[in-house]
């Protein structure tokens, strides 16, 4: 069967290893119910348990803000006891916590479930992007990470389509909602447990993080990361649909469908976009996403200037542009990390690339919501402003980045054949 498998990716020109292809499995299957949720977390708690606007932003802010304390406390337990183990647990905690979310009725028990999914979220995304760089190989880890990307917004896609139907429904469409993502982590994890084998740890490097803050191409990185991700998935995930919302006044099934339009852009254009920049600067290709992020801003500012079917044109034209950006910005993000990153301190680094993904996505509810507040459409060119820095700064981190790493690597058609075809099975490593 593992051979079978091995036989087709590679006629598709992949080339990469068979157990790669059963962990997207597991992400799919995350993302079929986050994306269902997603759009309707703050949507949620506002009209369904009548939550005040900020106190929903707030709650939703802790899911992700929590992430920021527990992602670093992740990378020491993945180094020391692999991706796999901690991905499991940090499965657990969410569905935990978004099943919980799906029975509050007050804003204490809202805060409690939150907390739960926010340290299963902040160990999730490092433990999870750690097992993707250990089971592909270095010259095929763009390819790694567009399948992911694939896979992940295939989930979110389906998810969001199926969330605005149902969240049609009210109260009880809702808590169907939050009830099955609870579940998708469920099978997530079980996936893990009986698909991947871990080997032995690798020797530990003395200095654990002081080794990475010393990194200083790494935490330049890092930062961008922080207001890339703010802004292309935090505000266009969680503010844009309380924007059509409250603004313009669209429906909760057209808001389910512009979130399944960037997805659906994702999966078609990830792919085709990783093999666009193999061989070409990595900071120009972060500099683009980060650029068409600015557009997707400035065209959603202006939506409540036009009538409703011009500026659902506009919506949709903007998560088009976002999905794109989307793609340039993480062919790039983890397999530069990957590459940056000596392999018994994979851990601490993914950890560190989960807290800025994490602050990112816990400033835009926390943050925009207030600011949306006062003035939807000057939250939206202050997101732009955001962008534009961090494209700014990626083109200024080339010449720190080692000659190395400044490409994104072209890896030769041979070895990948070699690689799918006679290599063992992968394990987790990191």
């Amino acid at each position: 069967m593992n051979r079978h498998i091995c036989t087709i990716t590679n006629r598709l020109g992949y080339g990469l290893p068979s157990q790669l292809w059963v962990v997207q499995v597991g992400f799919f299957l995350n993302f079929l119910g986050w994306g269902a949720v997603m759009p309707f977390e703050v949507i949620y708690l506002h009209e369904a348990r009548g939550f005040s606007l900020g106190v929903a932003g707030l709650v939703v802010g802790t899911v992700t803000g929590l992430a920021v304390v527990a992602a670093p406390l992740s990378g020491p337990i993945i180094d020391r006891f692999g991706s796999r183990a901690v991905a499991s647990v940090a499965l657990v905690l969410l569905a935990g916590g978004f099943i919980g979310l799906a029975f509050v009725h007050s804003p204490l028990e809202a805060f409690i479930a939150a907390f739960a999914a926010g340290v299963g979220n902040g160990a999730l995304q490092p433990s999870q992007s750690a097992l993707v760089a250990s089971i592909a190989p270095p010259e095929l880890r763009p390819r790694a990470t567009a399948v992911s990307r694939v896979a992940s917004n295939l989930g979110i896609g389906l998810g969001a389509a199926l969330g605005g139907l149902i969240a049609t429904q009210g109260l009880n469409g809702f808590i169907v909602l939050f009830v099955a993502n609870g579940v998708t982590y469920l099978l997530y994890a079980l996936i893990l447990v009986v698909a991947v084998r871990e080997d032995a740890r690798p020797e530990p490097i003395p200095g654990g993080y002081r080794v990475v803050l010393r990194d200083r191409p790494f935490v330049r990185l890092a930062l961008i990361n922080i207001a890339v991700v703010a802004v292309g998935w935090g505000v266009f995930s969680w503010i844009v649909p309380a924007f059509a919302r409250e603004q313009i006044g669209v429906s909760t099934r057209l808001i389910g469908l512009l979130l399944f339009a960037n997805a659906v852009t994702v999966v078609l254009a990830q792919i085709p976009v990783a093999r666009a920049v193999e061989g070409r600067r990595r900071a120009l290709t972060m500099a683009a996403g980060a650029l068409l992020f600015v557009v997707a801003c400035l065209l959603v500012a202006g939506v409540d200037l036009v009538g409703l079917e011009i500026a659902a044109i506009a919506l949709l034209a903007a998560v088009v542009i976002v999905g794109v950006g989307e793609c340039l910005h993480t062919t790039v993000l983890m397999p530069l990390v990957a590459d940056l990153a000596p392999p018994a301190l994979r851990g601490r680094y993914m950890a560190v690339t989960g807290l800025s993904w994490w602050l990112g996505l816990a400033l835009a509810p926390t943050l925009a919501a207030q600011l949306m507040g006062v003035s939807p459409p000057a939250t939206m060119l202050a997101a732009a402003a955001v962008a534009a820095g961090a494209a700014l700064a990626a083109l200024a981190l080339e010449q720190d980045l080692p000659a190395a790493t400044r490409l994104t690597p072209r890896p030769q058609p041979r070895v990948a054949e070699a690689r799918s075809t006679s290599a063992p099975l992968a394990t987790d490593v990191q």
